[in-house]
């Protein structure tokens, strides 16, 4: 029980952060155009992240080499979902973004765990996670549209 309690802290805790994340990357687009503040944010997550795996002696680093090669493009994917936001944030506001952001999510989440794609474990689409998904898109759909 409390691995799953310490899990949905962190997940929340995510959460959290994405829901920072955009308004502050939209601000600096706005600022200083998109490329430049996504180059800002990668730079710096990396710089922390070196910061980290040299604290600890590098970690696994060494192994990157053992992962499927179309792993390897998940961090362009950054580029994106911060073009994304940065696009969209002006033009329809934080709540509706983040909304878009996590529906989207959550629909290829869905896909994911239903067919057990990129080393997901099979989590088929029952009933209860389709009445999840209408509320989801009934939700987002009234974010959208107001």
């Amino acid at each position: 029980m409390q691995t799953v309690i310490l899990a949905v802290i962190i997940g929340l805790t995510g959460g959290v952060a994405v829901g920072l994340q955009a308004p502050l990357t939209s601000l600096m687009s706005q600022r200083i155009g998109t490329l430049e503040s996504i180059f800002i944010i990668h730079f710096g997550g990396a710089v922390l992240t070196m910061v980290l795996l040299l604290t600890i002696g590098g970690g696994n680093l060494g192994s990157w080499r053992n992962v499927p090669w179309y792993a390897l493009g998940a961090g362009s994917l950054g580029l994106v979902i911060l073009a994304a936001i940065s696009y969209t944030i002006p033009r329809l506001g934080v709540a509706t973004t983040v909304t878009l952001v996590v529906t989207a999510q959550f629909l290829v989440a869905a896909l994911l765990d239903n067919f057990g794609a990129l080393g997901t474990s099979v989590r088929p689409v029952d009933l209860s996670r389709l009445i999840g998904m209408a509320v989801l898109f009934l939700g987002t759909w009234l974010m959208v549209r107001s």
